[in-house]
């Protein structure tokens, strides 16, 4: 994918914070697909977010902050 540089620097989102939505629009979205969100943070440019899918499994991922779609491998 054009996202995968290797130089740690291109995966930053830098989205205008006046262009985030609030946690609570993202613990809403995150709702609607069936995990159960504990806990919203902002990490790196992002959300951070700790979760449980619906098998009751403990995920840590990273939100977009305009869109709220997940981020995989945001940080790794």
């Amino acid at each position: 994918s054009a996202l995968a540089a290797d130089d740690g620097a291109s995966n930053r989102l830098n989205v205008p914070r006046d262009q985030w939505v609030s946690p609570s629009q993202i613990a809403e979205k995150l709702a609607a697909q069936g995990y159960k969100v504990h806990k919203i943070e902002t990490d790196d440019g992002a959300y951070e977010v700790d979760m449980t899918d619906k098998n009751g499994v403990l995920i840590e991922a990273h939100v977009h902050p305009a869109t709220g779609e997940l981020l995989p491998g945001y940080d790794d």
